[in-house]
């Protein structure tokens, strides 16, 4: 097992080599190996499988430029997946700024409602995701999925933590909402 280990991680380290070197078929590699993972992520984040297209080219285009800055501290697929989520965010950004988003310090963070997900499929599920407004579906992914905190959110965002939870809320009440309508 751990000469497994061992010759995966050599492996990876030498893929990884050959892609910073510029050689396609190593590119190609990694991004067959990749890219069904990371285009998880970015329906998630993305309202449309279009979006979600764009979402994943950028953010391979962004993986090939600073491979040589992966260090090898820590997995190389968790740093992908940072790389993805960030992509990610920046198209939020972009569309942002072509809508105004509301301020609601006052709202609280709610706990976790239990949804009746038995008879939901994860296509259906995401189909939902997919379909809340920008800022809901973000704040979505990125506390209930990514696990992030209200204040990080706030930070990589660029709104407060109230909004954040508020966003958070909003987003729940509407899956809730939606989820109901399949069940009626």
């Amino acid at each position: 097992m751990v000469v497994n280990m061992q010759l995966q991680a050599t492996f990876d380290m030498d893929l990884l080599q050959a892609c910073i070197e510029g050689k396609a078929h190593a590119q190609e590699a990694l991004y067959t190996h990749f890219s069904q993972k990371m285009f998880g992520i970015c329906l998630r984040y993305a309202s449309d499988y279009h979006s979600a297209e764009d979402i994943l080219q950028e953010g391979f285009v962004k993986v090939f430029k600073n491979l040589d800055r992966f260090r090898g501290d820590g997995s190389f697929e968790g740093w992908l997946k940072r790389i993805f989520v960030n992509t990610s965010i920046e198209f939020y950004r972009k569309a942002v700024t072509k809508r105004n988003i509301v301020e609601l310090d006052s709202v609280f963070d709610q706990g976790h409602e239990s949804l009746a997900l038995d008879n939901l499929a994860a296509k259906d599920l995401l189909n939902i995701i997919q379909k809340l407004p920008n800022g809901y579906r973000t704040v979505f992914n990125l506390y209930g999925i990514e696990g992030y905190t209200h204040k990080e959110i706030a930070s990589m965002l660029g709104i407060s933590e109230g909004t954040s939870k508020s966003q958070l809320a909003r987003a729940r009440e509407s899956i809730k909402k939606m989820i109901q309508n399949l069940n009626d």
